[in-house]
């Protein structure tokens, strides 16, 4: 990495497969580094998870709680569709882009039509739910929400098979975003939702500008979850997982 820190007021960074394994915690090294992160830089983190997924990964596993660090940290949860900032010592919504109910229907009714006729078989045996409601989005997990890392990491390597089903939502779901997320799941949004619209919002809110971010994600590659952070026009800065992830970060803070 040529670009230095000093010229970045905030970090932002994908969830699963950047700052932690899939649906996995943090681990103590990356918690460590990360409230040292945020001693001198904004954090953001953008992932397709939940807000109660961010509580369980990440905010469970932070070993800083104090409020001075905290009202550093912002969280887009649902690829963006809400945030999450610290305040009078308690996580708030700034903003929440709730699914109406009919919406809701529809998409359900969209993915069973879509992969009846994209001919991908889901595993047999299942780990939970495959829909779940996510309130600003409905999130598809082919294996099941609760698969474990080594199921659902041999299901769609490639990507392959939900780009097959998305391929056909898309046009039966006008109006909404549809985005392969994670390792298993399509992501469904109103309309314009992902990680450069969460990019566009921390500008807003923080009222920096392109320059002043720095994205961290594993699937910047086209096609890959975190390749609208590229659209945007901020820096990115791919990473491999959470160990090349954790390097990035010395780097930054030896750079302080």
């Amino acid at each position: 990495m040529t670009d230095t820190t000093r010229k970045f007021s905030t970090i932002a960074f994908d969830l699963d497969g950047t700052l932690a394994e899939s649906k996995s915690p943090i681990t103590a090294s990356m918690s460590e580094l990360l409230c040292k992160l945020l001693s001198h830089h904004n954090v953001a983190v953008v992932s397709g998870g939940s807000f109660v997924q961010f509580q369980k990964q990440l905010l469970g596993n932070l070993v800083c709680t104090e409020s001075k660090l905290l009202e550093h940290l912002f969280l887009f949860p649902t690829n963006g569709s809400a945030l999450h900032v610290y305040k009078e010592n308690a996580w708030h919504p700034v903003y929440q882009e709730f699914l109406t109910l009919e919406d809701k229907i529809l998409i359900e009714k969209a993915w069973d039509e879509a992969l009846a006729k994209s001919g991908v078989v889901l595993p047999v045996n299942l780990y939970g739910l495959v829909m779940e409601d996510r309130g600003t989005q409905i999130t598809f997990s082919a294996c099941g929400q609760d698969a474990p890392i080594s199921v659902k990491a041999t299901w769609d390597p490639n990507q392959e098979k939900r780009n097959t089903i998305r391929k056909i939502l898309l046009p039966m779901l006008p109006g909404f975003s549809v985005s392969i997320g994670g390792t298993t799941s399509i992501d469904v949004t109103r309309e314009g939702i992902d990680k450069a619209y969460a990019i566009e919002k921390i500008m807003s809110y923080l009222n920096i500008e392109k320059d002043d971010i720095m994205f961290v994600g594993d699937k910047l590659e086209p096609g890959g979850n975190d390749y609208a952070a590229r659209r945007s026009g901020v820096t990115c800065v791919p990473v491999s997982g959470p160990s090349e992830t954790e390097a990035l970060i010395g780097k930054l803070l030896a750079e302080e």
